[in-house]
């Protein structure tokens, strides 16, 4: 449990934590789309939108995009903010910072978003959902070294895409290194795709059965899962210099 969100990263804890991030990605964002009909972690149609509406008029739809892209922007800073804290204070909680704040922030939104209503109830949970996917999306990207995305499906579909068009080459050319597909990569990324897909469903069931708090039992777990490597440091800071 304390290697998984730890200092020490190897392929297997970062395909591991990253199955459990994609699961609660697909959750959030699908639990966002049934409550406000907004996909959150979608940067590439959000930014769409927000220039079609330069041209078709800026309604409410646009600024919803613009929140959820500015508030992606701010999750993603504040990720590097937290990270680069820890990192330079050799913190072995340098990730699990990161991720206790996410469970935190998700936590706190699971319990209190039912009471949201009124004309900013669709602002506020663009806003929280949007930077939670930033917050996300940027931990995986730099504990894995830029090698594995849990919100950005349409990078992991291209990145399946290409591993399956290496194993469909056929060698032509003798004496030249041959041409192979990564068949781990493409394994993990299949596996990313299908429990953000399983996510998805999940959230949307959950929402429509209990709302918001559907998101509560994976921000505990992803809590749990984050707490040692910053309690080790808390108690490390305790401890009298000698």
């Amino acid at each position: 449990m304390f290697g998984l969100t730890g200092p020490d990263r190897t392929p297997l804890r970062n395909a591991q934590l990253a199955s459990l991030l994609a699961f609660q990605a697909g959750v959030l964002n699908s639990v966002g789309f049934v409550a406000v009909a907004a996909y959150t972690s979608h940067m590439t149609g959000l930014t769409a939108i927000v220039a079609d509406s330069l041209v078709l008029g800026f309604g409410e739809l646009a600024r919803l995009a613009v929140t959820a892209i500015v508030a992606f922007v701010l999750g993603a800073g504040t990720c590097a903010l937290v990270f680069n804290w820890g990192r330079r204070r050799d913190l072995r909680g340098r990730y699990a910072n990161v991720l206790v704040l996410e469970a935190m922030l998700i936590l706190a939104f699971g319990v209190l978003a039912q009471d949201l209503h009124g004309s900013r109830r669709f602002i506020v949970i663009i806003a929280v959902l949007g930077f939670t996917m930033g917050l996300q999306n940027a931990i995986i990207t730099k504990l894995s070294g830029a090698q594995i995305r849990t919100t950005h499906v349409t990078g992991m579909i291209t990145d399946i895409g290409i591993e399956l068009g290496k194993a469909a080459y056929v060698e032509r050319a003798p004496g030249l290194a041959p041409v192979t597909a990564d068949w781990r990569k493409l394994g993990v990324l299949l596996l990313l795709v299908g429990l953000f897909f399983a996510g998805g469903v999940v959230g949307a069931i959950g929402y429509l059965k209990i709302g918001f708090p559907t998101v509560v039992p994976l921000a505990a777990l992803l809590l749990v899962l984050a707490s040692p490597p910053v309690l080790t440091d808390l108690r490390a800071s305790r401890r009298p210099a000698r």
